[in-house]
């Protein structure tokens, strides 16, 4: 590698240009690994690997802090025309998240040694069903501080997500009768139905006033029963997808729902069973870790304003990450987080290139800060 490399901002660009050019639907992530491991060769970047289930893992660096910066490589499927127009650069990927990406390993091809140590990945399987995070985190890797390139906006620092519980349903009536002689039985369609009200109002009363991130929320996403269309339905499951917010977690909303199934099957006399499909805790970065006040100094160099601390209302890696590691993580991505999956995809190259110094300046504010911390 020429030393003198120099990475100019219309390389940088180029660079994501190629990378939306690859098309890498979840688990044909392929294309891109290869690519991320070329360039960071270029870059200068030591321990290059590509991991059991085909995550990039890269270092640049040396000292502490220990600070990963984390993307994805997949796509949601869907081609869109990989194109310039103005200040806007089409293509699949290009908000969600390979503009994040690519911030993220220019910014990480800065770090000089002694400035301390990033671990840059490219994740694969984000969309689906989050094997290449599931894999990093059974990793003792010693990270410190970790970053996850999502479009937020370059104003904007993800703080929290909220946690996700998956319950299935399944009622049983004692038994089905003729659809002409409905009351000669219970109908298992609607006692589930009394059950969803019953759970959904009960899990969420009390929450007047709470903003959107903060309120918890009980959907039911899929309903299965009947075996005819002139028999009552003896058997029905449905599905509920509760989010949680930062200040609950999974065991007391799970006990709550204990005690609302057992109570309401008591009261309209019909058997009711409950499992639990997927159980994630909700996640929030500590405000003061100097993780979080490095992003906000780091945006206040390039944008001159201090930055948005939000909480989304959706259920992310970050969850998966920060509370198997504790460790402060926070989301962070040049890219309007409203572009993602959409038909004709597109990312601003200005706000790329500015969400490439912000990453830059923040990585200097978090070495310093935490040195400052350790003292």
């Amino acid at each position: 590698m020429d030393t003198h490399f120099t990475v100019t901002p219309r390389f940088t660009v180029k660079m994501l240009e190629k990378a939306l050019n690859l098309y890498t639907p979840s688990l044909s992530e392929k294309p891109m690994a290869e690519f991320l491991v070329d360039k960071c060769d270029d870059l200068g970047f030591e321990d290059i690997q590509i991991d059991e289930v085909g995550n990039v893992i890269a270092k640049k660096g040396s000292g502490s802090p220990k600070i990963m910066l984390c993307g994805h490589m997949d796509v949601v499927p869907g081609k869109v025309k990989v194109r310039k127009e103005g200040d806007s650069l089409y293509g699949r990927g290009a908000s969600d998240a390979k503009a994040p990406l690519m911030a993220m390993l220019f910014a990480a091809a800065s770090i000089q040694n002694n400035n301390g140590t990033v671990i840059f990945v490219g994740a694969v399987d984000e969309e689906g069903n989050a094997t290449g995070i599931k894999n990093l985190v059974k990793k003792d890797m010693g990270i410190d501080y970790a970053i996850f390139g999502e479009p937020s906006g370059i104003k904007q620092v993800t703080i929290a997500y909220k946690g996700r519980l998956a319950i299935n349903l399944k009622i049983n009536v004692s038994d089905s009768s003729h659809a002409s002689a409905p009351w000669l039985s219970k109908n298992a369609i609607q006692e589930s139905m009394i059950f969803a009200k019953e759970i959904r109002d009960k899990l969420e009363a009390n929450q007047d006033g709470k903003t959107k991130g903060m309120l918890l929320t009980a959907t039911v996403t899929e309903i299965k029963g009947g075996t005819s269309h002139n028999v009552t339905p003896k058997e029905c499951e449905t599905t509920f997808d509760i989010r949680i917010p930062v200040d609950m977690n999974c065991k007391t909303v799970e006990q709550k729902i204990a005690t609302l199934v057992k109570e309401i099957s008591q009261e309209r006399e019909v058997e009711a069973f409950y499992s639990i499909l997927d159980e994630t805790e909700p996640f929030e970065a500590p405000h003061n870790s100097p993780l979080v006040r490095a992003f906000t100094l780091g945006i206040m160099d390039v944008e001159h304003s201090r930055p948005t601390l939000i909480r989304k209302t959706g259920t992310g890696d970050m969850n998966v990450l920060g509370n198997q590691w504790n460790i402060p993580v926070v989301t962070y991505g040049p890219g309007d987080p409203h572009e993602a999956h959409t038909i004709d995809e597109k990312v601003s190259i200005e706000e790329y290139l500015r969400g490439i110094e912000i990453l830059k300046k923040t990585l200097q504010h978090l070495k310093r800060l935490h040195d400052k911390k350790m003292q």
